[in-house]
């Protein structure tokens, strides 16, 4: 679990990231969930991004994803959605202590 500062911290970095991922009108398929996945190892910030197409609520997605994947939800603008979890093997991120 992370605390607001971190949060916020995460909102900061995401803000200059472009999405990495897009969902479109096939909706959440196994080859996005395992983008995404990777996306979080790679990068541990991953920005989704969900057409016009999709027929899907921001929040309700990344909530389900982070779960699914055992990852942070840190925020939901418009049509776009940012997950985090810590890599084990590509560690990038520090964030402010707890």
């Amino acid at each position: 679990m992370i605390t607001s500062k971190q949060r916020s911290y995460l909102r900061g970095l995401a803000q200059t990231t472009d999405a990495t991922v897009y969902i479109g009108k096939q909706g959440l398929t196994e080859n996005v969930k395992k983008e995404i996945d990777t996306g979080l190892e790679h990068r541990e910030l991953v920005k989704v991004k969900l057409q016009e197409g999709a027929d899907l609520e921001p929040k309700v997605v990344a909530n389900e994803m982070a779960e699914a994947l055992g990852a942070e939800f840190v925020q939901a603008i418009g049509r776009k959605f940012v997950l985090y979890r810590e890599s084990k093997d590509y560690k990038q991120i520090e964030l402010p202590r707890k």
